[in-house]
């Protein structure tokens, strides 16, 4: 997973647009258990994974 798109999601920009949204839904469920997910999320530096936890109410990998 060496090319990880999450920052440029098209789902996740739909839950930025709009949390309660079906397809908003399903990528906030997704990333509890996404590998890309977890491999960009833990690769981030501790104050930008600070900032999408608050963000995305993500409480999983401890930063």
């Amino acid at each position: 997973m060496a090319n990880q798109n999450c920052r440029n999601c098209s789902f996740r920009a739909r839950y930025d647009h709009n949390p309660k949204s079906f397809l908003g839904r399903l990528w906030r469920w997704h990333i509890n258990f996404c590998p890309g997910w977890k491999s960009f999320f833990t690769s981030l530096p501790s104050e930008e994974k600070t900032k999408l936890a608050e963000q995305y109410h993500f409480k999983k990998y401890p930063s």
